[in-house]
């Protein structure tokens, strides 16, 4: 295996999940696509490298080096950075100046790097000075909750807070869950009935685009 990790969930309003990893050699397999943004840690020969990744449209294929160590950050849907909305990273990895270091820059202010332990401490510092924000219409929304909000406040509450579109994330979350039924043994044809899909070519479209492996190359691995 050439990346370990350990991964834990957050208490914290504003963050998803956090990753820990190490990796053991060169690698490479397919990056599904994501509807989250992460902030990234990537040490490496004694220098930390702190990255903005933001959300993936589509599956692609990800690569790295030896000796590294990694921490990502997987923030809710929802939390973003009023001075710099998630739709201005889309689809990129935006490396932060570093200020020393131990620390580097965001929002004109010097910020300690975190590590796996004390994540909610340096998340709860970012929230207190305005630099991390939430916006409750984005959970709202993809709860089905009622709102009094038009479509187009909607949409555009989505595009800063996400950088993605209500229905993109529908169309994500959908995908995610044949794929689940696939691994979990579900036929095919009774996932594209479930899950709501036209036929098993839109299945198939869909799946490729969002997980990058097709409804059989799924259903391969589970045997």
């Amino acid at each position: 295996m050439s990346l370990v990790v350990e991964q834990r969930m957050s208490d914290s309003s504003y963050v998803e999940s956090i990753t820990h990893g190490w990796t053991v050699s060169d690698g490479h397999t397919i990056r599904p696509a994501e509807v989250h943004w992460h902030l990234v840690l990537v040490k490496h020969c004694g220098q930390v490298h702190p990255l903005v990744v933001g959300p993936w449209v589509t599956a692609g294929a990800v690569s790295w080096g030896a000796d590294a160590e990694i921490l990502w950050i997987r923030f809710k849907l929802g939390t973003f950075m009023p001075h710099l909305p998630t739709r201005k990273f889309l689809e990129t990895e935006t490396v932060l100046p570093e200020a020393t270091s131990r620390a580097f820059w965001l929002k004109s202010t010097a910020w300690q790097f975190p590590d796996y332990d004390n994540v909610e401490t340096f998340i709860d510092r970012l929230v207190r000075d305005d630099v991390l924000v939430r916006d409750p219409v984005v959970n709202t929304v993809l709860q089905g909750q009622s709102h009094d909000l038009s479509p187009r406040t909607v949409r555009h509450r989505f595009l800063q807070a996400t950088g993605l579109t209500q229905s993109h994330i529908f169309q994500f979350n959908r995908a995610l869950r044949a794929e689940a039924m696939l691994q979990g043994g579900a036929s095919i044809l009774d996932t594209v009935d479930e899950a709501g899909y036209f036929d098993q070519p839109h299945l198939t479209r869909s799946l490729k685009r969002f997980t990058g492996k097709t409804p059989a190359q799924i259903v391969a691995e589970r045997v």
